[in-house]
């Protein structure tokens, strides 16, 4: 499974170095993560953002998909198709953890989801 099973494609990288990267993308209403959840009122679920989360995590850094440990996770507001996202991911090699801050692109201020779990990079 890739990202364009769930039509998340062509993702702008914002900014980037080996600990850090910064993207925006969009996650279109034909995306199947909006398959099911509140169908008059489609919002991604937190799950589908933990995913393409962890789905980033491993595509710029290396790390493995399962998640042995969740530090903290907040989700502060729903997201809505069709929604530009800002992303920002900070690996921290040496505490083996992903720190996250998932926010709108276009309206300042706002944030749908932060945090940081613990991962295992890839052999």
């Amino acid at each position: 499974m890739n990202f364009n099973d769930h039509d998340i494609r062509d993702e702008k990288i914002i900014s980037r170095d080996e600990n850090n990267v910064v993207l925006e993308f969009v996650i279109p209403a034909s995306s199947d993560f909006f398959d099911g959840h509140f169908p008059q009122y489609k919002l991604l679920p937190a799950v589908a953002q933990f995913e393409v989360i962890t789905r980033f995590s491993r595509k710029y850094f290396g790390t493995q998909r399962y998640v042995p440990n969740i530090k903290r996770i907040k989700f502060s507001a729903p997201i809505k198709p069709g929604t530009n996202i800002h992303l920002e991911l900070i690996y921290k090699k040496e505490k083996s953890t992903v720190t996250f801050n998932m926010a709108d692109a276009d309206v300042e201020g706002k944030v749908y989801s932060s945090g940081s779990f613990a991962v295992l990079v890839e052999e």
